[in-house]
């Protein structure tokens, strides 16, 4: 099993995500500030592929429990997520640049959007991508975190819709850990092959 030293991902990728978060685009309605969680709106052109190449890198959180293995995802915040559960999870992930390390950006979303930063050796995972064209790469990595004790970032939007009033939204709302079946059910459709091939990387 291929591995990667979590030390060779570019620090600088903390003070590039800094000055590029800005920049990201909204999937929800009316969302302003960072991105992704899971639906790429507005960037879908002919035959459903983006428009603009867009790049996404996480993280899929592993553990070895007394039941087997355990996956951690993440649901997203925000009204527009709020009463949706199966299909609506998501890996820790974010958007980066042409010329940012994705691992490095990986790590740097998983710690904005849990609050810890991971270590150990990263498996690369083959990349997939979503309905709206964004690539997303990402690495087995793992680790244990409380669920319960996620602190995650957070973004503004207009809410009530057309109401002029902003609310703020924590990016991330709760965390879980699944078993891989579990985890099948809730994960985004197009991040299942993420899952699928740490699974049967670490089976191996």
């Amino acid at each position: 099993m291929k591995r990667i030293p979590i030390a060779a991902a570019v620090r600088s990728s903390i003070v590039t995500g800094r000055a590029h978060r800005s920049k990201r685009a909204s999937e929800a309605p009316g969302r302003t500030g960072r991105c992704d969680g899971g639906i790429d709106r507005g960037l879908r052109g002919i035959h459903g592929t983006a428009s603009v190449s867009k790049q996404s890198a996480g993280i899929l959180l592993y553990r070895h429990a007394a039941g087997g293995l355990e996956f951690l995802l993440v649901h997203p915040g925000g009204p527009y997520w709020a009463s949706k559960d199966e299909g609506a999870w998501t890996i820790p992930k974010g958007e980066y640049e042409t010329g940012e390390d994705p691992l490095g950006v990986a790590l740097r979303e998983f710690e904005e959007e849990i609050g810890t930063r991971p270590e150990g050796d990263a498996v690369p995972l083959t990349p997939i991508r979503q309905k709206g064209g964004k690539v997303v790469t990402a690495w087995g990595l793992e680790g244990d975190v409380d669920p319960g004790a996620i602190r995650s970032n957070t973004f503004t939007m207009e809410w009530p819709p057309r109401s002029g009033r902003t609310q703020s939204f924590p990016e991330i709302d709760r965390a879980e850990w699944f078993t891989l079946e579990q985890a099948r059910d809730r994960i985004n459709a197009a991040q299942l092959p993420l899952l699928e091939d740490l699974a049967h990387t670490l089976s191996s």
